[in-house]
């Protein structure tokens, strides 16, 4: 029996994470095109903190950037960004590119997995088609291919990799079977074997849109009952005792996964021409909410009529506790502001930003220097050390008749002038 040799294709916030666990067992080579990325794994941090220094310096993972370290593997998961375009169209740019690397390599008897979040089909229809082209090898005759949905959650620390139930496919028996060896050692939950590569895309799809509608209902509901001059926070709290009752939180969403799947499984209904009509409602709400929130923030602090506009916004990264700024609502209320001429300074902790027009505070001693200095604070991202602080350390740095946005309610401060 041939040694297993497995390689990684990508290393954010998937593919790193997989090749640790991985490593335990197999011989592992990270690749990526980044070769800072690169660089930085190799010494031994990461900046995305989902892997700790002391995790990277126990690994004998190979990171490189070069195609000729891993040719004799046999084993590769691509775990590439599918990102959107500025039309909110799929951005396959990166899966097409990796396939085409991977498809000059390929060897007989080679296993190919994707965990790349896209559409129903895009495996069998457009990567399959491109390895064989490329390789002049048959799928289930000389390779095998499949696809397993990733499922990790930046930032959470209990839903770790080797704690979820992970579901593979392939095209047929045989390849599962072979993807079955390697993955049974990556979680100590269930493998959930399904029938179909096209069930397993559309599973993970489904997953981050069901979310991505139930956080959308709840912004609606939100801005509904703020018109009605109801508090929403009480009204969830008093809802959520009945038993079947689904917790979701009103919210600002952003990231790589809930905020720009539902335009991949909507592109393709289009293709097969079906009229959505839910799907992206619930985009287009979310999507909404970074002007909702800038312009309550604008008619308060218009109706305060304060002597300046300097204000601090507090929390930039997409969701708490990540250092991860892609598609990120508080840049996109930062800007919103920036053009209302608004003064901004902003802080986070986790993630510095480069934006034009911004000062950039970089730590908490350099934040307590501003002491009644702003006249409006708004926290969007409720970083775990924003929360520490508490709200006494944060009106310290307000003037008289400030305007205090707190969207999550994260402390109990009396006159908070909104919330979600």
């Amino acid at each position: 029996m041939r040694e297993i040799k497995i390689c990684t294709i990508g290393l954010g916030y998937i593919g790193l994470p997989l090749s640790i666990k991985l490593s335990k067992k197999f011989n592992v080579i990270g690749y990526d095109i980044d070769f800072k990325r690169v660089k930085e794994l190799k010494n031994n941090c990461d900046c995305t903190n989902e892997v700790s220094k002391k995790e990277l310096i126990k690994s004998k993972i190979l990171f490189s950037n070069k195609v000729t370290d891993i040719i004799n593997c046999n084993f590769f998961i691509i775990t590439v960004p599918t990102p959107v375009t500025k039309s909110k169209k799929p951005d396959l740019g990166s899966l097409i590119n990796a396939t085409r690397m991977l498809g000059k390599i390929l060897k007989k008897n080679d296993v190919v997995v994707y965990e790349s979040t896209t559409f129903p089909g895009c495996t069998d229809e457009i990567c399959i088609p491109l390895l064989e082209k490329i390789s002049k090898l048959k799928i289930n005759k000389d390779f095998w291919c499949g696809f397993s949905p990733e499922r990790m959650n930046p930032g959470d620390k209990i839903n770790k990799l080797s704690k979820i139930n992970k579901i593979i496919s392939s095209t047929n028996t045989e390849g599962l079977n072979k993807i079955d060896k390697i993955y049974k050692n990556i979680t100590s939950k269930k493998i959930i074997k399904v029938s179909s590569i096209k069930i397993a895309e559309s599973a993970k799809i489904i997953e981050n849109i069901q979310r991505d509608i139930n956080i959308a209902l709840m912004n609606e509901l939100s801005m509904l009952f703020n018109v009605m001059n109801i508090d929403f926070t009480k009204v969830l709290k008093a809802a959520s005792t009945k038993w079947n009752f689904l917790n979701f939180k009103p919210g600002i969403v952003g990231g790589h996964c809930i905020s720009v799947d539902p335009y991949y499984l909507a592109d393709k209904a289009r293709k097969v021409n079906f009229k959505t009509n839910l799907i992206l409602s619930g985009r287009e709400i979310n999507d909404h909410m970074s002007n909702y929130i800038s312009k309550k923030f604008i008619q308060i602090f218009n109706k305060k009529n304060l002597p300046n506009k300097r204000i601090l916004i507090i929390g930039t990264t997409f969701k708490e506790n990540v250092p991860d700024t892609r598609n990120s609502q508080s840049i996109k209320i930062i800007n919103k502001l920036n053009k209302n001429n608004f003064k901004i300074s902003t802080f986070d902790p986790i993630k510095n930003i480069d934006l034009k027009n911004v000062n950039n505070i970089k730590n908490f001693n350099m934040l307590s220097k501003y002491q009644n200095y702003f006249s409006g604070i708004l926290i969007l991202v409720p970083h775990d050390a924003i929360k520490k602080k508490g709200s006494i350390y944060y009106e310290k740095l307000l003037k008289k008749n400030n305007v205090f946005f707190d969207i999550k309610n994260i402390f109990d401060k009396k006159n908070i002038d909104f919330k979600l």
